[in-house]
């Protein structure tokens, strides 16, 4: 037997890399999800039901919605803090960052970014804390990776607005208080602070989902919903509103992802230190090591390169197509590694008494939203070729 062991972060000495206030933040995040977030989630994903609203009140006491913004009651973390703590929520679950980041990176950055000081004031501090739980209404039934297409459409009635359409997959939609809508006008795109409990507003619950089943999935129906004319965000009118907020969800994801990888190699290196086969641990075994060493290796790849990115984002420098090289890289890398964890557990792999195969089902999603695989990989083409093989 080995001397010494290690964790996959500890072969790659990512400690080293972060500053005192990055491993502390993870570690109060990671004690959290340890003690609130695993003892149920399997129950939660089984069920499909998850006390979202209590969960967003205890994560607003932690400081982490909205905590990479400034001012308005955000904590004002740096990008790297702010990915590790996305890297530990989805270490829990797939849906519990995605409850993080809908509410901080979509709703609250869309606010923060484009709406008026009157906005900020009302709604940042209360979405901050949990109070408020907000959704982001960009996506349609016929418009997924090509939001230009969008058909919700709000037009000037007098001062007001009414607004008609349909958004569908909307992360948080039947639990939230605010909705932040995308919609075609004269004018422009144009984004409107939504209250859910506006006439003609109605949020029906996906239902049947096999993966991220621990998350509030909707479709959200507008109906010649009337809103005042302060109801508009007054900083942007064009897609740069909604794919300023994608960028920064999408950031998240970069080290969520990992953290479903993480979690499952993690399961996978225990169980093989305690399955018994052919009176030997299997992960005694050659080709068990080598599955470990393979999946260890990408884990810390792509785990350097999110650090890197968090890096650039803090300078300011990041660029969009990095952050699809991210979001490109942690995801595949991801959804392999929980494939060969699966593997190693064997027919045990399959049941919720084990993560994997639930991190495995939720990558499933993941690899789709912010950005399917195949736009981030068109993106990255454009980028080295001037192409924009998408259009063609």
């Amino acid at each position: 037997m080995a001397k010494t062991t290690s964790t996959p972060e500890g072969l790659f000495d990512i400690d080293g890399l972060l500053t005192d206030e990055e491993r502390e933040i993870r570690s109060v995040i990671r004690k959290y999800v340890e003690a609130r977030i695993k003892p149920d989630v399997a129950d939660w994903f089984e069920r499909g039901e998850i006390p979202a609203k209590e969960l967003a009140r205890e994560l607003g006491e932690l400081g982490v919605l909205g905590m990479h913004l400034d001012g308005y009651g955000c904590a004002g973390g740096g990008a790297v803090a702010y990915g590790l703590a996305c890297l530990e929520l989805e270490a829990g679950d797939a849906g519990i960052r995605s409850l993080v980041s809908v509410q901080g990176s979509l709703a609250m950055k869309a606010i923060h970014a484009f709406g008026s000081e009157e906005q900020k004031q009302h709604f940042l501090p209360r979405m901050a804390t949990g109070e408020i739980i907000g959704c982001f209404g960009l996506t349609e039934p016929d418009f997924g990776s090509n939001p230009a297409g969008m058909r919700t459409r709000a037009k000037r009635d007098g001062t007001d607005w009414l607004l008609d359409g349909t958004k569908m997959w909307i992360t948080n939609g039947n639990i939230a208080d605010v909705a932040i809508i995308w919609a075609r006008t004269d004018e422009g795109i144009r984004g409107f602070i939504v209250s859910t409990n506006s006439p003609g507003f109605q949020a029906n619950l996906v239902h049947r989902k096999l993966s991220l089943r621990a998350s509030v999935t909707s479709e959200i129906v507008l109906d010649n919903v009337r809103l005042p004319a302060d109801a508009v965000l007054p900083g942007v009118s064009s897609l740069r509103g909604p794919l300023t907020c994608l960028s920064e969800a999408r950031f998240g994801i970069i080290f969520g992802a990992l953290g479903a990888a993480r979690d499952s190699l993690e399961t996978a290196i225990r169980y093989g230190m305690e399955r018994i086969q052919f009176d030997h641990p299997i992960a005694a075994y050659q080709l068990t090591q080598k599955k470990y060493a393979d999946m260890t290796v990408e884990y810390g790849k792509g785990l350097l390169l999110a650090l890197h990115l968090g890096r650039l984002k803090e300078k300011g420098t990041i660029r969009p197509e990095q952050v699809s090289i991210g979001k490109f890289s942690s995801v595949k890398r991801a959804l392999e590694i929980t494939r060969e964890c699966r593997s190693i557990l064997g027919a045990n792999g399959i049941t919720l008494e084990y993560p994997v195969m639930r991190h495995m089902a939720n990558l499933e999603s993941v690899y789709t939203y912010e950005g399917t695989h195949e736009m981030h990989t068109l993106v990255i083409g454009e980028a080295l070729t001037g192409i924009q093989a998408y259009r063609v």
